[in-house]
């Protein structure tokens, strides 16, 4: 067994397995937080976003915008604060660079881009590196991830059909955890989530449905929510909410009225994207995420303990 996520020590979170920190999250019982976090927007006095999440209470780091076949993360080396200064590094240590500042699990966005997806809006273009294929999920393994998450970004054109074809190569080429679905509709002109599509990435093996959070997407309520809990649950997986609709910056009040529906409905990872300020969710609301699902005891207790430990 495996201690739950929220009272890990660094060397525990980063020693875990895909399985293992499936388990540990479970055993957190739905306090467990997520910030995901744009890699290539500049940060603060030359550190990275990332550093910034964890200080403030996030269990677990997202990197958006991150290709892996050239990873650029501003603010991880000395004097790459800036895209002018910052280069790819292809030693295949950055991720281990990162884990060990902030001494948290790292995932990262792949997009399954669908060529042939009816848009409802202009496709964006993205390069390989940030496009979910065999070549880049490889490509996650060998850099050390502890997480990938199959989704789109706004107007890339994702589709639920491709992030279903993605899981099965995911959990052939990838030992860590597999989140997979959208936060919003990416641009294409289907339902954003459905138990259908749920069922369907169900059946490739993917570890943690990602959904919407209630209060973010039209139409997607607190019933809807809990039937797909209670359909990933049934079927041995998890579930995430996701602010992903530039909502990350509405305020604190927002963002605990959003927290205790989606724990009411049952979600094991509460998700807070990066649109607020372009790069991460406002500091505040992080720690109000935290404090609202977990208590000012855990929350105290994640922003204060050692990455030494």
């Amino acid at each position: 067994m495996v201690k739950r996520l929220i009272s890990a020590n660094s060397s525990e979170m980063l020693a875990m397995n895909g399985t293992e920190l499936k388990q540990s999250i479970k055993a957190s019982e739905g306090r467990v937080v997520l910030s995901e976090n744009v890699v290539v927007h500049e940060p603060l006095d030359g550190i990275t976003t990332s550093e910034i999440a964890a200080a403030f209470g996030a269990d677990l780091i997202l990197l958006n915008a991150l290709d892996v076949l050239n990873p650029l993360i501003l603010g991880l080396y000395d004097d790459e604060e800036t895209m002018e200064t910052a280069q790819a590094h292809h030693d295949g240590e950055s991720i281990h660079r990162l884990q060990k500042l902030v001494g948290r699990p790292i995932g990262v966005n792949l997009e399954p881009v669908d060529p042939d997806a009816k848009m409802a809006e202009d496709r964006l273009i993205i390069p390989e590196g940030r496009m979910a294929s065999e070549k880049t999920l490889q490509e996650v393994e060998k850099l050390g991830f502890n997480f990938v998450v199959l989704t789109g970004n706004p107007g890339t054109g994702v589709t639920n059909k491709q992030i279903a074809a993605n899981i099965k190569v995911a959990k052939k080429v990838f030992k860590g955890l597999v989140i997979a679905g959208k936060m919003h509709g990416a641009g294409v002109d289907e339902a954003v989530v459905s138990p259908e599509a749920v069922e369907t990435f169900l059946d490739a093996g993917a570890d943690v449905i990602l959904v919407p959070a209630v209060g973010t997407v039209p139409g997607f309520d607190d019933a809807e929510l809990k039937e797909i809990v209670k359909l990933a649950h049934s079927r041995g997986a998890l579930v995430m909410s996701t602010i992903g609709t530039s909502q990350e910056g509405s305020g604190s009040s927002f963002i605990q009225n959003v927290a205790i529906r989606n724990k009411v409905a049952g979600v094991d990872i509460q998700h807070i994207g990066d649109a607020a300020w372009g790069i991460q969710s406002p500091i505040e609301n992080i720690y109000a995420l935290s404090k609202t699902i977990r208590g000012e005891r855990h929350a105290i207790a994640r922003m204060s303990r050692s990455i030494n430990r």
